[in-house]
């Protein structure tokens, strides 16, 4: 199956992947991933894609259309794969269908994971991250057992820069103008599947899966 994940910033994208990469054995292909990769490597990639990132802009198409291409054409990606984090933009999405059309890997679904923007700033400013292995926690909902210190490997959590809400709030203006267009470009090509985001993890994951399931 040929999965798009679909949502704003904060939406629970990455927390559904994880689960269902396990369920359909299939490879997360995450934008997002592959770029705080680069940042945290300091490659030429990450310090350009770094500058956007801490603004709250988008990463330009030409740093990731190529990395897209690539990814989708090794081994793994065979019997399919889940993008999470692209398309972002119309460009992106023509673009994707382009090079999706040459590899003869046409998308199934796209499944569009939808909250408020309210609830996506209380989500994502509690956020606290770990620098060394990269576990995730959230000062309400997922604290680590010693405040501030990751459960895993011990060290200091801190909070993203572009978990700040000021930078959150521009995030989601750029997500608003530039990206839920791709709203109605799916729904028109008849792949959109909607699904409420605003339900917890288990209740989300439940209804990715129902539709996932008929892509088997």
């Amino acid at each position: 199956m040929n999965v798009v994940l679909f949502g704003p910033p904060g939406a629970g994208k990455g927390t559904q992947a994880k689960e269902l990469i396990k369920k359909y054995n299939i490879p997360h292909i995450s934008t997002g991933d592959i770029l705080r990769a680069n940042v945290r490597d300091g490659t030429e990639l990450g310090k350009e894609a770094k500058g956007y990132m801490d603004r709250g802009e988008l990463v330009p198409d030409s740093v990731l259309i190529g990395l897209i291409r690539n990814r989708l054409n090794e081994d793994d990606c065979e019997d399919g794969y889940l993008l999470d984090g692209y398309p972002r933009t119309i460009p992106q999405a023509d673009a994707l269908d382009g090079i999706l059309r040459e590899i003869g890997k046409p998308l199934d679904v796209v499944i569009n994971i939808d909250v408020s923007d309210d609830k996506l700033v209380e989500r994502l400013s509690g956020r606290r991250t770990c620098p060394n292995c990269g576990e995730s926690y959230h000062v309400v909902f997922n604290s680590p057992e010693k405040q501030g210190i990751c459960n895993v490997c011990g060290s200091q959590l801190y909070q993203r820069d572009d978990d700040r809400e000021e930078v959150i709030r521009q995030r989601l203006t750029v997500y608003n103008q530039k990206t839920k267009p791709l709203i109605d470009y799916y729904d028109k090509a008849g792949i959109l599947v909607n699904i409420d985001g605003s339900n917890n993890v288990d209740k989300v994951f439940q209804a990715v899966s129902g539709v996932m399931d008929k892509y088997k």
